[in-house]
């Protein structure tokens, strides 16, 4: 530590390991061994909805920082390399989700059909509007928590073992337990060169204190047992009749 105080990326570390036991609690709870064969394909699905916004994202966020940039921004330009570079790592795991989803037994319709949870949209849809109204540094505090927060190293083989189901429905699980690390890395050493102003520190921390709540209420949901649909008319409904 520095006589100026913890770097930005000490901070963010810190602050998030304050505040997500509820988060690692509720994935703990949600691969579970007990009936994971659906839950696995519910979760399938659900990151098929969430990791398809994330190259649309970086690619917005590229934009506007290119337009920051030639403002004479001085974070915009290292932003936008480092993004640029995310993006072709990133590129296509949507895909890996609907070969995993077809691996498993079920269709990729299955994610592709249904209107995404008020959840997921709640997760990803405030990076576009931070990226749009805001600046794009917002989306580093949700990279951080998604690449942070990734799988175990060891749960392919729980999935694998719980389930019977084959390695061909596990890449995703398997390609992020070993590539996420490495990517948090690059993304912490990042902040960390960026010349990041208190304000600017102040967006990627609120970015990702949204991004680790919304997740966790994310997770929270995917643990509960599927529950068949109530009669119509019966039971309560929220205002906007959405449940989320």
């Amino acid at each position: 530590m520095s006589a100026a105080g913890p770097s930005p990326s000490a901070r963010l570390r810190v602050t998030l390991r304050l505040l997500d036991a509820e988060l690692l609690g509720a994935m703990e709870y949600m691969w579970r061994a007990e009936e994971l064969l659906p839950r696995y394909l519910r979760y399938l699905c659900t990151m098929h909805a969430v990791v398809r916004a994330s190259v649309p994202l970086m690619e917005r966020a590229v934009e506007r920082a290119t337009l920051l940039d030639a403002g004479g921004d001085p974070l915009a330009g290292p932003l936008a390399a480092y993004l640029r570079e995310h993006i072709q790592e990133e590129r296509n795991h949507d895909t890996w989700l609907l070969e995993d989803i077809r691996a498993a037994g079920s269709l990729p319709g299955d994610a592709l059909g249904p209107m995404p949870s008020p959840l997921v949209a709640a997760l990803a849809g405030a990076q576009y509007y931070w990226i749009e109204h805001h600046h794009p540094v917002a989306l580093l505090g949700y990279i951080a928590v998604l690449e942070g927060y990734a799988p175990a190293p060891d749960l392919t083989s729980r999935i694998a073992d719980t389930t019977g189901l084959p390695n061909a429905a596990l890449r995703t699980v398997q390609e992020h337990a070993a590539l996420d690390t490495g990517h948090l890395d690059e993304l912490y050493a990042l902040l960390d060169r960026l010349p990041l102003t208190r304000g600017r520190q102040s967006d990627v921390t609120v970015s990702a204190m949204h991004s680790l709540d919304a997740l966790t209420r994310l997770f929270v949901r995917l643990g509960r047992p599927a529950a068949a649909p109530l009669p119509r008319g019966a039971g309560p409904s929220s205002p906007t009749g959405v449940t989320p």
